[in-house]
């Protein structure tokens, strides 16, 4: 890691000394160190603009192509979880973890689907992009948490009524859930001394809202994320490094 890089974890992690508001940002780098591939770039599951269905993986992804072909979005969702299955939280879930528990308060906006930070601890998480191991009936109200996908159909039923059933999470085309929505803007109309983004590009207006809001309120932003993104012009401290050595090294001097 860079000197300068050090010497910025190494101010992030006194400011965190402070018990500020923080509002962590994460994106799929945040898992990458749990062997969970990224879902585009180098190492991703789907680095070329189509599937071997011929069509882009977002077509694929879709809430039209769900409800006319449900085969299909399942069968990529399946993948998706599978290259996720096994995976445990790293360093850096369990830093954020640590830090929600020590600072007055700390929240978790992530845009990940695997449930790692659920499972590192996080309770103050705002899950915008749902959670692959949730389903629900497309008809009525049966709901599920699965710990993966082995026992499933290639197109599961709902037990209770026989209908479709689809995983909890937002697929292209589709709205975000209100609740995740109404979440976010309630704690963003309080405000934050601090907020990381880590591991994520951005490119979602909600996602780097945040970064601009702080900057706007007179606080601080921090990108921790080895290649540039959206954000990274606007972020007042920038960090290039992976999440899991650069939380590491702020958990190590927290102790945590």
């Amino acid at each position: 890691m860079r000197e300068e890089d050090l010497a910025a974890l190494s101010d992030i992690t006194d400011h965190l000394r402070s018990d500020p508001s923080v509002l962590f940002v994460t994106g799929a780098g945040v898992s990458a160190d749990s062997g969970v591939p990224t879902y585009r770039g180098v190492g991703g599951l789907y680095n070329d603009d189509s599937v071997a269905d011929g069509m882009s993986i977002e077509e694929a992804l879709s809430g039209p192509m769900f409800r006319r072909h449900p085969e299909i979005t399942w069968k990529y969702i399946t993948q998706i979880e599978k290259a996720c299955r096994g995976a445990r939280p790293n360093r850096a879930h369990h830093v954020i973890a640590a830090l929600e528990r020590r600072l007055t308060r700390c929240v978790v906006l992530t845009q990940n689907v695997d449930g790692l930070h659920r499972a590192a601890g996080s309770e103050a998480l705002i899950e915008i992009h749902g959670d692959v191991h949730n389903l629900a009936c497309t008809v009525c109200g049966w709901t599920d948490r699965v710990v993966d996908y082995a026992a499933l159909a290639p197109v599961p039923e709902c037990p209770v009524c026989l209908s479709v059933v689809r995983p909890r999470v937002v697929l292209f085309g589709e709205l975000l859930p209100d609740q995740a929505i109404a979440r976010l803007e309630a704690e963003l109309g309080r405000g934050f001394d601090l907020v990381l983004s880590v591991g994520t590009t951005s490119v979602f207006p909600y996602i780097a809202a945040p970064i601009h809001m702080v900057n706007r309120t007179g606080g601080t932003t921090v990108e921790i994320n080895p290649g540039a993104t959206d954000v990274s012009h606007a972020v007042q401290v920038r960090v290039r490094a992976g999440a899991a050595a650069a939380l590491g090294r702020i958990g190590d001097a927290l102790g945590l």
